[in-house]
């Protein structure tokens, strides 16, 4: 190593990468790894991370032994380091035992800079002793969050990995990753064995990238992303569905306004490359996928990502934006979701983190003595997919024992208690989630702040949060008169004290509950996005158990201001009707409004006092709602609030227009609920 000096690492830099500097903290990685120290390095998709690795290893010269996860990565990297003029070859399931046996050769022979395997080649018997005989110079662990219990991408192959590197050392370990929070980075560095790594968690802000979040019924999705996409500076994108047979659906469709490929893990090794090498050459402007694609995918210009319902954990979704605006132009992402994708997020839970009453039963069927799979499946009363899911988390849990000849023995006894923790740990990850959709404060800085880096969570200005008048997706509009004496009294509330929980606020400002906490929750988003307000998470343990809640706190800026008289409050409303897929039905609703009077706001502004024949019918509105709200599988407040029904009841509106004139019946509620709401307050005249 005495040749590899800081001093040489820019001169191979220019000379075998082309590139005349090196990007931000590349340098100081490159550096730590031809010193021989284990390292980690946590940095976004797009800021280098490959080339952190791949100098050392040409600095440090014999083999880099490279393990990637996916085979569409190593083919792209292999390529790449190949028309560099570098020697770099691999072994994964899609080469036929003749070239992966030539590959062993070439490495034993010297003859190899770069060696890429997938982490389940090491269980294949005398693989990993083979490369003993020969040990690589650096370790490279790509993709390394996969190792870690608490990593979106988990693989239990990847887990396995610590027990093989041993024999391989003293060669440092460079793992790299784009998404670890700080649990997946002590997971990583405590299962690879790493020896007193230093750590380079860097770059998570991106500047460029507008990230937009939208409440969007799922038929209407199809309609917003052709109607995004149609624009061809929106273009090139990828289009994220939660299913096969989603991102078929939606493929077809946006094929009417631009070249379009559904990629997922049904198709074929063959389709799936074809439709890669199409996107990333031009030939298709947008990919319709599964989570799988883009990993090894390295397009600058993709301008547009956008997520067809919600991602399972912050760590994926960031992942995936991460993809677009590489190079380093303006870039927008954007994020549908309803209460449907709960529903949906909820199932795919469940089908991953299965009953323990099915490990227990698989665990019961297990000796110490080698059988095949086949057997054991038979002796469980299971399907075939649920025997396939408990015996593959009693083996990560080390629970079983299953060998590369597909045999399996029985494990410890301790799985069970870790198998609860990471499926609460799974549940609390779409939490995080769901927080991230219903957050008042800048989308970026959350996501910086997830990763742990809170020195570079500043607002960005770009996201929907920080700049509602550049939303594309999503409508404002500005606050009623009502909006803004609530506005006013949170001000008012929050002026002598440091901060208020948002729950305690809503109560102190709306003692009587005229307007709901979603309402509220408005108003106080409001206040957020005009720079008055701030809004972070906190928590607090009270009997053993973690509770989190809201503080809301004046900004300097909310404390010099005394009257909202001229300050512009705008507040989330639907979406745009170009994108909503029913903007016949909007416009007519719209053309209803022109020259109503105003809201009815009595309801907020004083308490409500009902007639006894409005009453009744508040009663029947009541029964409506929960049934509607039953047959929709949603709370009640989602078809309508309390507020709004006492309001109906007491204007007792006789068409449309008039129904649009009553506080919390926007065009969307008419559209979907008016006919039966009229019906019921004609019945009730």
């Amino acid at each position: 190593m005495s040749v590899c000096t800081a001093q040489n690492l820019p001169a191979i830099l220019q000379a075998t990468f082309g590139f005349e500097r090196f990007r931000a903290n590349q340098e100081a990685v490159c550096r730590t790894a031809i010193e021989g120290r284990d390292l980690l390095l946590v940095m976004p998709t797009g800021s280098g991370k490959s080339l952190c690795y791949q100098l050392p290893a040409v600095a440090l010269g014999g083999t880099a032994l490279v393990v990637s996860p996916l085979i569409a990565l190593m083919e792209d990297q292999v390529a790449k380091l190949a028309g560099l003029g570098l020697r770099a070859e691999r072994i994964h399931s899609g080469l036929d035992r003749g070239a992966s046996r030539q590959v062993c050769v070439d490495y034993l022979a010297g003859k190899l800079q770069f060696l890429f395997i997938a982490p389940e080649r090491l269980r294949v018997p005398g693989f990993g002793a083979m490369l003993a005989r020969r040990r690589p110079a650096l370790i490279a662990v790509d993709e390394a969050h996969c190792i870690s219990q608490w990593g979106h991408d988990f693989r239990p192959d990847y887990r396995m990995l610590g027990q093989y590197l041993p024999a391989l050392r003293p060669a440092p370990v460079v793992a790299l990753t784009a998404t670890a929070t700080p649990a997946v980075q002590e997971d990583i560095v405590m299962q690879l064995g790493m020896v007193n790594p230093k750590r380079f968690i860097h770059g998570f802000r991106r500047e460029n990238l507008a990230v937009e979040v939208v409440d969007l019924p799922v038929p209407q999705r199809g309609t917003a992303v052709c109607g995004l996409l149609k624009e061809k500076a929106r273009r090139p994108a990828i289009v994220y569905a939660s299913s096969r047979k989603l991102a078929e659906q939606l493929a077809e469709e946006i094929t009417a306004v631009a070249r379009t490929a559904a990629y997922h893990a049904g198709l074929d090794t063959e389709t799936r490359e074809r439709v890669q090498t199409a996107f990333q050459t031009g030939k298709l402007e947008v990919v319709v996928a599964t989570i799988a694609f883009g990993m090894g995918v390295d397009k600058a210009d993709i301008r547009t990502v956008i997520h067809v319902g919600l991602p399972s954990t912050l760590e994926g979704y960031y992942q995936e934006i991460g993809r677009a605006g590489r190079d380093g132009k303006p870039s927008r992402t954007f994020l549908m979701h309803s209460y449907a994708d709960r529903r949906t997020q909820d199932f795919f839970l469940n089908r991953d983190y299965p009953p323990v009453a099915h490990l227990e039963q698989v665990y019961r069927a297990l000796t110490d003595d080698l059988q095949a799979v086949e057997d054991l499946r038979g002796a469980c009363e299971l399907s075939d997919e649920e025997f396939d899911k408990a015996l593959e988390k009693l083996e990560i849990h080390g629970g079983a024992r299953v060998d590369y000849g597909g045999h399996v023995t029985a494990g410890g006894p301790g799985w069970k208690k870790t198998y609860a923790v990471q499926a609460q740990h799974r549940a609390e990850q779409l939490s995080k989630v769901l927080r991230f959709t219903e957050a008042t404060d800048c989308r970026m800085a959350a996501l910086v702040r997830h990763f742990g880096d809170v020195e570079d969570a500043q607002p960005c200005g770009v996201c929907d949060v920080c700049n509602p008048a550049g939303a594309v997706l999503k409508l404002f509009r500005r606050a009623t008169t009502v909006e803004r004496k609530m506005a006013q009294a949170i001000l008012e509330a929050l002026r002598p004290v440091e901060y208020k929980a948002a729950g305690t606020l809503h109560k102190t400002v709306d003692p009587a509950g005229h307007m709901s906490r979603d309402e509220f929750e408005s108003v106080l988003d409001a206040l957020m996005r005009s720079g008055l307000v701030q809004v972070e998470d906190a928590e607090y343990e009270k009997d053993g158990e973690v509770r989190r809640f809201r503080k809301v706190r004046l900004t300097a800026a909310g404390l010099g201001t005394r009257t909202l008289t001229h300050v512009d409050l705008l507040l989330a409303d639907g979406v745009v009707e170009e994108f909503s897929g029913k903007a016949e039905a909007t416009n007519s609703v719209r053309k209803m409004r022109k020259g109503q009077t105003g809201r009815v706001e009595k309801a907020l502004s004083d308490p409500v006092r009902l007639s006894t024949a409005d009453e009744a019918l508040a009663g029947r509105l009541r029964e409506w709602r929960a049934a509607e709200a039953k047959r929709r599988r949603v709370p009640a407040y989602v078809v309508m609030h309390d507020r709004t029904l006492y309001a109906v009841a007491q204007a007792r509106p006789q068409n449309p227009r008039q129904l649009l004139e009553v506080d919390g019946m926007g065009t969307a509620k008419v559209e979907k609920f008016g006919k039966a709401i009229l019906e019921l307050c004609e019945k009730c005249d």
